[in-house]
């Protein structure tokens, strides 16, 4: 008959070491969010592409948007179709400006059924000391970076509430929550966003509805990959050394975030496990705020 001992010597192996079946099972386990629409902006490369493809995986009807040459698109389009057999359409709003993006919001519900997911994701960036900061340059991050998640949100809400179940993901920064020299406008749009999530967490706190951002760190994107080679040729930098670089000032893990994983964090978000997380803003920058 065991004795005591050696049964808890059997549970400490079993912890140590999980049956790798179960170990495959958990990592491809997917929230089932099938027959939802999801619309993600900034969706056409980067972090926004990485999180369309997750929503994709789960099941969800996606829709598209932001800039690229009509081959990229239709090649994304079919993508989604063919790998994850959902419904896709797609807009080429421009989000800084209102009335497209409430054209897009109401092509979501005439193309796809509705918007049950909303993703905030479109961004853009311009860096200068403020004295020297252009206005046309600050108006037009305010535009796309938090103004455009407003108008978003204000349209494709009333149909959430009809439905009293919606996903509002706002893809903030780590530039949401600390600050870094000249970047007043991207700094002073993603505190914006993080305020602008608690509001609507707060305003649907009873209802099926959650409102919740993201805050990255350095995402390893096509953009940030210029960013590495120019300061790989500027300070004659093998390119590990460059990215070892760009990471050291800000991000102590020296690994950069992957869309992959950014993909997988708003795919929580959605899930019935997040039903309860709401008006948080969710670091995933390798203890850049820890710090």
């Amino acid at each position: 008959m065991p004795t005591v001992f050696q049964y808890l010597d059997d549970t400490t192996t079993m912890l140590r070491q999980p049956p790798l079946d179960a170990v495959r099972h958990a990592a491809e386990r997917v929230p089932d969010l099938s027959g939802k629409v999801a619309l993600v902006t900034g969706s056409t490369s980067g972090i926004g592409l990485g999180i369309a493809r997750a929503l994709a995986r789960a099941g969800t009807h996606v829709l598209l948007n932001g800039f690229g040459e009509q081959a990229l698109i239709e090649q994304l389009l079919a993508e989604f179709r063919s790998q994850h057999a959902v419904k896709t359409a797609y807009s080429a709003a421009d989000v800084s400006k209102p009335a497209e993006i409430a054209a897009m919001v109401a092509q979501g519900e005439r193309e796809l059924g509705g918007v049950d997911i909303l993703v905030n994701n479109a961004g853009i960036q311009h860096v200068a000391p403020v004295d020297e900061f252009p206005i046309e340059k600050w108006d037009a991050v305010i535009a796309t970076n938090l103004s455009a998640a407003f108008h978003a949100i204000r349209a494709a809400l009333p149909q959430m509430k009809a439905r009293n179940w919606g996903r509002i993901v706002n893809i903030a920064s780590t530039h949401g929550l600390v600050a870094s020299a000249q970047k007043a406008a991207y700094v002073a749009a993603k505190h914006g966003i993080v305020g602008l999530t608690k509001v609507v967490a707060l305003e649907t706190a009873t209802t099926g509805i959650t409102c919740n951002a993201i805050c990255p760190g350095w995402v390893l994107t096509p953009l940030v990959q210029q960013q590495i080679d120019a300061l790989a040729a500027r300070d004659h930098l093998a390119p590990d050394a460059a990215r070892t670089k760009l990471l050291g000032d800000k991000q102590p893990s020296l690994e950069f975030a992957t869309p992959e994983q950014i993909g997988a964090t708003a795919l929580f978000l959605c899930s019935p496990a997040a039903a309860q997380i709401r008006g948080i803003a969710l670091p995933v920058d390798g203890a850049w705020t820890a710090q």
